[in-house]
Parts: C-alpha cells; structure tokens; sequence
C-alpha cells in the first residue's frame, strides 16, 4: 500500500445490493421505460431534440443521418452511435411505428429484417406529426435539466400534442420489468381522449367500444377479443394477431394468399420457416411458397396440392408459423418517475393531466409575454403624446443613460419603457405609426384578459385541450388498419341468425348446403318433381336433413369419426347450386366421407345430454349406444365415435332418449324391431354389438329407425319408387341380432330396399333421386298397407334414375299446391343447370 492510501473495510453483500440498485434504477428510469406523458425513452426524446435544434423540419432539405447522430451523441445522449442511429431508423420505418416519427431518405431496412445501409448513405428529417410532439417546446411548457456534461440544458418531457404512447406503443426491457405496449389508431385514441376530457368518471367500458383494439402498422387481424379487454382493464394481456389471408383459384388449383402479417414479423424469416415445416412433413398441402410482394403491397402465396383442403392448410400455417403470433401487452410506464403498471384510462388520464399543464404553462408564458408587450407600448405611447418634450430631452442629454434617467423621473417610466423609447426609430414619430401602436396596445389587452380567463378556468383549458385534440385528429387522423374477429370461444354467432328452418342437402360426392324449406312446395302423389340441386354427372345428392339454423349437426363418417358443424356455418345456396365439399369445411380425411348426421338443439343442457343417447349403425348390422355426454365437447379434428371392422362402414346415427325401440331394415327386404333397453350404453371408441343377422353375402343395412310414438307408422321405399305405410304392430319384437321380418315384398318391378322412416300422417317426405330430382309429398297421401306387400308408386321415375334418399320433414302450414306429370316434365334445364357457390 502506498503513502497516503487507506483500506476502508465494507460487507460486499450490500456493496453489491448497492450497486446493483443504483444501476437498475438507472435503466428502469433513464434507459429502458416510456415516460407516461410524452411516451417517448430518454433516447427518442434526444433524437427528436436534437433535430429540433438542427432545425431540421418536414419543410426543409434532409441532412444525412451521421450529422444528427453526431449532434445527439456529443450533447445529450452519451452511448454508442448505433444506439442513436438504430433509434432514428425506427422512427422511419413505417412497418415499425403506426405514425413514424422520422421521414427517412435511402435505405431504412425492410420488413424482411434487411439492416439499414451505413448513416453516413442515409439522410433524415423530422415527419410533420413529430413537430406536433414538439409544438410550444420554447413557450416554457416543459422543465429543462442540464445535460450529461451540464454544459447544455435538455427537456425532461416533450410537450405532445399527441397521446404518443398509445398511438405508437412502446417495448422495453428494464432490470426487473419490462413494457410492451401496442400501437393504436390515432383518431380513435383521440375520440376517447375528448371523451375522457368531457367526463372523467366514464365508464372502462366506454372507453373500449371508442378505442375497440390495437391498430398495428402492418395490419393483419386481432383474433379474439378477451385478451384485448384484459390489456385494457388491467394493463396487462396477451392478444392474438393473425395475418391476412384469402383463397384464390386459378386453373383449377387453390393458392392462400397473404397480403398482411402480424406485427413484428420477419416476413422472410416466416416464409423461410415454412418451407422447412414443409420439407420435414409438418405441414401437408404446400407445393411452393412465393414471395411476390413489390412496390403495390405485400403478397406472399402458398400453392396447394390438387387434394389439399385450403382451410385445414391455413389453420396449420396459423398454428405451426408466424403467420399467427401474439402480442403480450404490459402497460408499464414512469409516472412522477416510478414505473407503474397502467390501464387504458390510466394511461388516458396521465396524458390529459400532462396536456392540461402544458396548456397552463403556455398560457402563463404568453401573458407574461403580452405582458411585458404591454408594458413597453404604455412607454412608447406616453412618448407619442409627449413627442416635444421627449425630443427635446434626449437631443438635451449628453448620454443614452442621461437620457433615460431623465425620460424615467419626467414621465414615471421604467427602465424597460425608457430604454424602448431612447431606441424608438424617427419612423414611429408618423401620425400612422402612432395610431398602430395604440391598435396594437388594444390587441395587446384583449389577449391579456383572455390569457388572464383561461388561467382562472379549468374549462376553458379543458376546451382548448380539446379543440387541439380536434386539429390533430383532422390533419393525421386516418382508417384502422387492424380487423378485429371473436373467435368461436368469445361472441355467440347464434346471435346473428333468425332460427328459421332449413333444408340441409349433402352429395355422393361430399358437397353440402342449406336452403331455405320455404323454396320447396308439396306436390301430389305420384308428380315428377322439381329440380333441387345442379350436381357433376357422376355425384347425385345423398342425403337430406332438415334443421334450425342454430341447431347443431354432428356428423358422421364411414370410418366411425364424429365432427361437429352449426347450421349457420354451412354455405346457403340456391336450390340449383352445388354447395361446398365438406372436406374444405371441416378436417376429414381425403379417403373418408360423411354418411350419417344428427341435429341437436344444444350441447349445454347436462341434464339433456346426460339422458340422452346417440345410437349408431353400420351397414353390416352393427349397433352401438352412447350417451349423447360423450359427444358434448366439440373438437377442431374431430373424435372417433365407433370402431369401425374391416369390410364395414358406419351407415346411421339416431337421437334416443334410452326409451325407444330400434328397427333395423336390409336391402333385401327384411327388418327387426327391439328394445333400446337390451342394448347397454357403452364408451364412445367401442366397436358395439350385433344388430341384426343380413340375408346373404352382399346384403346390407340401408337404415335404422328408432320409433318413440307408437301411433307412427313404418314407411318403406324401394329403390325404383315403390313404397307404403305399415303399422307398427305388424313386426314383433325380438331380440337384437335375429334376420328380421319381411317388411316389403322384393320384386324386378320395386327393386331392393332404399329406405326406411317412421311417420305419421302429420309429416311430409322429401324425396331425392339419383339424378338430383326432388319432390315433397305428404305422408297421408301413401297408402297403409301390409307388411309383405309391394306397395304403391310414389314417385314416377325415369329408366334411368333411382331413389337416393328419403327424408321426413315437419308439415307446415302452407297451401297445398298440386302438380300434375305434364306440368313438371318441362323442366328449364339451363336454368337448373347453373353452378352456382
């Protein structure tokens, strides 16, 4: 140790606690977190100071960004140059901040992640909106403190116009915290802001359907809506932000495109990204990824395979890329110089409070200002009245100083007024200029009362704040850029549609739609028909069911799963239009298909689904029982609701409530009756139990009736048009699993079984045919006849077509209109044959 030096012994715990302290103090208030009023760090307050004192404006030439960086760093921001410039870069880039701040000239970057070229390429200059965060900077509106080398003075706070820290958002990582806050649009900050200033007891509520969400640079769309509620309740929420995407098509293929993505995405990152999830087999689907986006707007574009299902191809590109990200809002900001977790009004109120003091410091600067103006004009106009003498006292003095003390003890002046009148120019001695003074003394007064009345009311500041809210909103207000879209969990959709009844029709070949049952009238027995659908040469409609538009379907496939679809989501579509495939509305599998569907009312009532069950058949006489609970929890992918054998597929689907009996029919003409009761309910993967022994080898169940009103009827049809009505008593129960009762007599003339319902004389029938005619009967119009007969004609059929489907559907009451053979034989096929989606 040498001379002079001394040890001073300390603990290093609290050395090192002491250390630490200061220092996180000192990024949390001086580095890394937004000051509440201005929004702006520390840094981004320098640059725009900075080029304030540049004088370099909207409206002037741009200087090269080394300049300002320069300029910065050696007066007010003491740390690397990148620091400062990476700064100013993103002040220009307009896919960074919703307003950007800099107007920047060369190469910014890009959204792809590209690096700005070097600052000494670059120029910059400051953008119109960022002179209004300045605005009244030299009317004494903000404090002043001295910079790092006290050899400047730097403003603690910009004097904004603008509620800067919710337009443009802010991030920021401190020691210990960090802020991460959204930009939003500037009209509807302000709209809430005014709203604020005309009742600061206004309801959170309010202040959300003004604001409604956060409104990104880069657009893309907010999905879902409750994390945006929590970010603005609590300051504290993770929000879902999805890029925007449609379908094209385009020589028979479909291709997503995006034209928008989520904030803060690299765009060639995420394009990068799906490329090797579509290498590695992650995602299925993609052919080739493009990026062709140009000086018009953003457009990335996924080719699809021929067999790939679009909207199962985006639901994986939302899940597996960023072209779905989240924004995890953490409203903390300096408020009096502590950070502080905010709200939405919070955050409204901070800035209303900051304005409300830069009104009233700007006021007060101004009246001191006239003020002193005031002052001065008294002396000069003292003067004018006094010219002689005046005169003649200056041209007496042998000094200015002489002067003045002479014109101070004649006249009663002070030292201010006589010094303006010994520097009065000879010019202002003209009878004009004399009367200009007087007219400007009276201005002068005018402003003086009017400064005195906006410091002694708080309403007319408010009232200031608020037409100046007004200006800006007019000069740079502009259209959100973000969508906001509830998801399925948040809103309820059911809310948006009349509960009218629908006629649900799926083809052989998988296309679905729903219309209105109102587009379909009764007809007589025996009529021809109307045209219900447009369908390719080789599809045919299959199925028929009618249900309320909030109902829910669940459907079910011939490998045994189950998916669930709401009326509403189905495409409505004409009664000659094709519809939509099921594959691009739900995720089935390519080699799978829809056979079977129930509609329920609700999934929500437990009491409901706990006491009722869904029985299944297959078409190799398979049943199976499970509580309709087991399905009550629809699933994107569905849920396997049957093992299905090899050589079987799934065939029928029936809501039971565990009382009703079972009928089971075969196309060779035989059909079972059972008590629900023997079949005991089991899990929903089972492979279930026999349900009745088929008559031969290529023999099959072709459908399944569960009668719960004994005074129905059992009608059957036979595929060339032949049907009738039974009693039900004519089959007796058994036990499941025998070979049944011949319910209609096969012959060449009915050809096999097609169908099998139970009816009463209430219903009427839809009937469809292989080549997609239609016809609507009542049920009361088929004669009742017994069990081993042939039946009657109930549909008069062309060589060539055969019945594809039957279905009952609910009288209503409308007229009955009857159409003779002659009368629907001339259908007008071009119309009818019109494609339509």
């Amino acid at each position: 140790m040498t001379e002079g030096e001394k040890i001073i012994r300390i603990n290093i715990e609290e050395q090192m606690k002491s250390a630490y302290i200061d220092y996180s103090m000192s990024v949390i208030v001086s580095r890394a977190l937004p000051d509440v009023r201005d929004g702006f760090k520390p840094v981004h307050r320098r640059v725009l100071f900075g080029m304030h004192e540049l004088g370099i404006l909207s409206n002037r030439p741009y200087k090269k960004s080394a300049r300002i960086v320069g300029e910065v760093l050696g007066k007010y921001h003491p740390h690397g140059d990148s620091s400062v410039y990476f700064t100013m870069v993103r002040m220009a880039q307009h896919w960074s901040l919703r307003y950007p701040m800099v107007d920047g000239q060369g190469n910014f970057g890009s959204v792809d992640g590209d690096s700005p070229a070097a600052m000494r390429y670059t120029e910059a200059r400051m953008s119109k909106i960022s002179e209004e965060t300045l605005a009244d900077l030299d009317k004494n509106t903000v404090d002043f403190q001295p910079n790092f080398d006290e050899s400047l003075g730097e403003p603690t706070v910009l004097p904004t116009k603008i509620p800067q820290l919710l337009v443009n958002g802010a991030s920021g990582i401190a020691v210990g915290m960090a802020t991460n806050m959204a930009p939003h649009n500037l009209s509807d900050v302000i709209d809430a802001t005014i709203a604020y200033v005309n009742n600061n007891d206004i309801e959170m509520e309010e202040l959300i359907d003004i604001v409604k969400a956060p409104d990104f640079p880069t657009g893309g769309i907010i999905y879902g809506y409750q994390g945006v509620k929590d970010a603005y309740e609590t300051g504290r929420g993770r929000i879902v932000i999805r890029g925007k995407a449609h379908i094209e098509n385009e020589g028979g293929r479909e291709k997503i495109v995006v034209t928008e993505i989520p904030y803060m995405v690299n765009r060639a990152e995420m394009i990068q990204k799906t490329a090797d999830l579509v290498n590695e087999k992650k995602i299925e689907g993609i052919s080739n990824v493009n990026d062709e986006s140009d000086r018009e707007g953003m457009r990335v574009v996924y080719d699809l395979k021929r067999d790939a299902m679009s909207n199962v191809v985006l639901n994986k590109l939302y899940k597996y890329t960023q072209l779905q990200t989240s924004f995890s809002v953490n409203s903390i900001a300096l408020v009096h110089g502590r950070p502080k977790i905010l709200n939405l009004k919070d955050l409204i109120k901070h800035f209303v409070d900051h304005r409300h003091e830069v009104v009233t410091r700007r006021t007060q600067y101004e009246l001191e200002q006239a003020e002193k103006r005031a002052h001065i004009l008294e002396g000069l106009i003292i003067a004018s009245d006094n010219i002689d003498e005046v005169i003649a006292i200056i041209r007496g003095s042998s000094t200015p100083e002489e002067a003045r003390n002479k014109l101070i003890e004649r006249f009663e002046l002070s030292d201010v007024q006589s010094r303006a009148i010994v520097e009065m120019r000879l010019r202002q001695l003209t009878g004009l200029e004399q009367d200009k003074l007087r007219k400007e003394y009276d201005e002068i007064m005018a402003q003086i009362e009017h400064y005195k009345a906006i410091l002694a009311d708080v309403n007319l500041r408010m009232e200031i704040i608020k037409e100046e809210l007004e200006e800006v909103k007019a000069k740079y207000g502009d259209e959100r850029r973000t969508e906001i879209v509830p998801n399925a969990e948040e809103f309820n959709p059911e809310d948006f549609y009349a509960d009218e009844e629908m006629v649900i029709t799926i083809s052989h070949l998988g296309y679905i739609k729903r219309t209105p049952l109102t587009e379909f009238r009764t007809q007589g027995r025996g009529g021809i028909g109307s045209k219900g659908s447009t369908t390719r040469d080789e599809d045919f409609l299959e199925h028929i069911i009618i249900a309320s538009m909030h109902n829910t379907l669940l459907l079910f496939t011939e490998k045994g799963k189950c998916f669930w679809l709401k009326v509403y989501e189905i495409p409505e579509g004409t009664r000659a239009s094709k519809g939509r495939a099921i594959q691009n509305m739900l995720n089935i599998e390519s080699d799978d298909q829809v056979l079977a569907f129930i509609k329920v009312k609700t999934l929500a009532d437990q009491e409901f689904i706990n006491n009722n069950y869904i029985i299944l058949a297959t078409k190799k006489g398979i049943i199976k029982k499970t509580t309709l609970e087991a399905y009550s929890r629809p699933r994107q992918n569905g849920v396997n609701a049957i093992t299905i054998k090899e050589g079987d597929q799934l065939l029928e689907a029936r809501l039971t409530n565990g009382k009703s009996e079972v009928m089971l029919a075969v196309r060779s003409g035989k059909a079972i009756r059972f008590n629900e009761s023997i079949v005991r309910a089991i899990g929903r993967t089972a492979s279930g139990v026999r349900g009745i022994t088929l008559g031969h080898e290529n023999d099959e169940v072709i459908g399944m009736v569960c009668v719960m009103d004994e005074n129905e009827d059992i009608l059957v049809v036979a595929e060339k048009g032949y049907g009738k009505r039974s009693k039900i008593e004519d089959y007796r129960i058994t036990n499941r699993g025998g070979k049944g009762v011949k319910t209609l007599n096969i012959t060449e003339k009915t050809g096999e079984l097609v169908a099998i319902k139970s009816v009463s004389d209430d219903n009427d029938l839809m009937i469809i045919t292989q080549k997609g005619i239609t016809i609507r009967l009542a049920v009361n119009t088929i004669s009742v006849l017994g069990r081993a007969t042939q039946g009657v004609r109930v549909i008069n059929l062309r060589e060539d077509d055969r019945i594809a489907s039957v279905a009952r559907i609910a009288v209503e009451e409308e007229a009955s209109e009857d159409v003779t053979d002659e009368n629907t034989e001339g259908i007008d096929t071009e119309e009818n044959n019109l494609e339509q989606e």
